[in-house]
């Protein structure tokens, strides 16, 4: 084992050694971004890389792109294929956002006020979508997918509408295809290209993140007919803002990876590194689900992506933890790119249909439903 591996192993360990412990084997897939727009089109991918924008080194910009029709109908296929101890299927939590930007009306401002359009509205405009919100009320209802809270939008309105009046050059390039982010580091200036939905750092911005995250979540409550009881913020990064209205709405669990990226008031551009374990509770008794392990083969460059979430299952259960698995929508995305769709299905069965094969005793969770058993007393390990 060389020095990297040790040092994994290592931090493995560590973030499973507090916090709630169970005996049950509780498996949870956590997967963020859906609902909203990233790479246009094909067409929208070219005209950037002829532009020499590096869109073919990032992921999330050569594959990622509104989920369409058969990027779910496949996913479902396979998360149905492999049943649990109880014979449920596996299940995603589809963290998602429910409004894109409404660019026509933002131009028709002259840039100077922001308009956002229900995701299902955004669907209507793409060419091969137009199934997909009826899709999302079979999975809900075959327990395939839940969708939780991952924002009103994707997208940091202050920083960009910003940008856009300043008539920066990458943002309205962007803008002219219908996206908001490039994500390709050209714009050194702009922090995590406009994606850090809930980085508020200004009153007037404090003040409108309240009103963006109540809008958010009751534009979830209608589209998915129910209300969401857990949240992540957008790229980890969110402070007591995001938290407080988030309680005011009822939203009980916060999920998210070990460490939260927090917005220095003092210091403008800055964050603090906060620290999470699992069934960690804030000032408000919400509770923190901190992921443990990894599934993103799109995002890697290595060939043992099932091996090594597998790896971390297996620590994260000798040490009395559920499995919390970080699995981006990117990874299911074949809109752009069909081939990175059916080679991350294929690893995602391999990985389901391994997990099984080892721990026949599993069960798989959504994030609500491993959040509403920690707040049973009776549900921790002694």
């Amino acid at each position: 084992m060389n020095i990297k591996s040790i040092k994994s192993s290592v931090y493995r360990h560590l973030i499973n050694i507090p916090g709630w412990r169970t005996n049950r084997k509780i498996v949870v897939i956590e997967s963020d971004d859906w609902g909203s727009i990233r790479m246009a089109s094909k067409d929208a991918y070219n005209y950037f890389l002829s532009k020499g924008f590096p869109v073919d080194t990032c992921p999330y910009n050569r594959y990622d792109a509104l989920e369409c029709n058969e990027d779910l109908e496949q996913l479902f296929e396979v998360l149905d294929s492999v049943k649990d101890a109880n014979a449920n299927s596996a299940i995603l939590t589809a963290n998602a956002v429910v409004a894109n930007p409404d660019f026509k009306k933002i131009k028709d401002s002259g840039f100077e006020k922001y308009y956002y359009e229900p995701f299902t509205k955004t669907l209507e405009r793409y060419p091969v979508h137009d199934r997909v919100y009826e899709l999302y009320k079979i999975g809900i209802d075959k327990k395939l997918i839940k969708p939780q809270f991952h924002g009103r939008e994707h997208l940091n309105v202050f920083r960009w509408m910003q940008s856009l009046q300043s008539e920066d050059k990458h943002a309205r390039m962007a803008f002219a295809w219908r996206m908001f982010s490039l994500h390709t580091g050209i714009n050194s200036s702009c922090r995590s290209e406009y994606l850090d939905a809930f980085c508020v750092e200004s009153p007037a911005e404090k003040s409108a993140l309240h009103d963006i995250i109540y809008d958010g979540l009751t534009l979830f409550t209608e589209i998915m007919g129910y209300m969401s009881i857990s949240a992540i913020a957008p790229c980890y990064i969110w402070n007591h803002v995001a938290e407080d209205v988030l309680n005011e709405c009822n939203v009980a669990f916060f999920q998210g990876a070990l460490a939260q990226s927090k917005p220095n008031e003092s210091k403008i551009g800055l964050y603090r590194k906060v620290y999470h374990y699992q069934g960690q509770r804030n000032r408000h008794g919400q509770q923190y689900l901190v992921r443990n392990a990894f599934f993103e083969p799109t995002s890697s460059d290595n060939c043992d992506d099932v091996d090594r979430c597998l790896s971390a299952i297996k620590i994260a259960f000798r040490l009395l933890k559920p499995a919390i698995i970080s699995s981006h929508r990117v990874n299911y995305m074949g809109y752009l790119h069909p081939a990175n769709r059916y080679k991350s299905l294929a690893s995602l069965k391999n990985l389901l249909e391994s997990i099984m094969k080892t721990w026949p005793d599993v069960e798989f969770m959504s994030s609500d439903q491993l959040g509403s058993l920690m707040l049973l007393p009776e549900s921790c390990a002694e």
